[in-house]
């Protein structure tokens, strides 16, 4: 029965080869699924935060007639509301443990209205 013992040992190791066990092989999931979101966050922020910026630069022009002016209000509405629903996803995290677990959990309210995320390594 000793053939199977470098696949028993890889699986108990985890992924990386550290002491994960069979814990480890069961957050995997929740890890991939928080890197998704984190990669989610960060594309869908990055734009968002020019379209925010420059749909206010547009509103500062006073030259902008009305109409353009309550067009250019609703972008920066509903570019807002998109900012809003992406902030959303902060609350999916790393499993204990993980590689976001130093993150200390949740944000602050105040900081939930930011466009962007800090870059995660």
């Amino acid at each position: 029965m000793g053939d199977d013992a470098p696949l028993k040992e890889g699986f108990e190791r985890g992924p990386e080869g550290g002491p994960h066990g069979r814990a480890g092989v069961r957050d995997e999931p929740a890890r991939l699924t928080a890197e998704l979101a984190a990669r989610v966050r960060h594309e869908i922020n990055n734009p968002l935060t020019g379209l925010i910026g420059q749909a206010q630069l547009l509103l500062r022009d006073e030259s902008l007639n009305d109409g353009a002016r309550r067009r250019v209000e609703v972008i920066e509405q509903l570019a807002k509301r998109i900012r809003d629903a992406v902030a959303e996803l902060r609350v999916v995290r790393d499993p204990p443990g993980g590689a976001g677990a130093s993150e200390g959990g949740a944000r602050a309210a105040g900081e939930a209205g930011r466009a962007e995320d800090p870059p995660r390594h």
